[in-house]
């Protein structure tokens, strides 16, 4: 593949970018919620960025495309319940909003 022709990638672009960034962290403040009883965001920025997602962008991950759009709620978080990579997003929650504790 040429330069220009990745350049040209649908799959390789800022909307598909944004998006995936979107739902990883969305996915992270819903698993917080959900599971640990924890705000990391407020309900008004939570709201909104579950909002923006848009379940007509195909990423690079088909199978979570076919997740999001099977299981996803704009209107609350009960759909991390089934998300297939949990653990993963268990893990980036620890990295960046665990609270640490000594």
């Amino acid at each position: 593949m040429s330069l220009e022709a990745f350049i040209e990638d649908p799959m390789y672009n800022a909307t598909v970018d944004q998006e995936i960034r979107n739902r990883i962290k969305l996915a992270v403040y819903a698993y917080s919620y959900e599971f640990l009883n924890e705000s990391v965001v407020c309900d008004g920025d939570f709201d909104a960025l579950a909002l923006k997602i848009d379940l007509s962008v195909n990423t690079r991950r088909p199978d979570l495309d076919l997740w999001f759009r099977k299981q996803f709620q704009p209107d609350t978080g009960q759909w991390i319940h089934s998300h297939p990579e949990l653990n993963k997003i268990a893990e980036l929650y620890k990295k960046y909003y665990a609270k640490a504790t000594s």
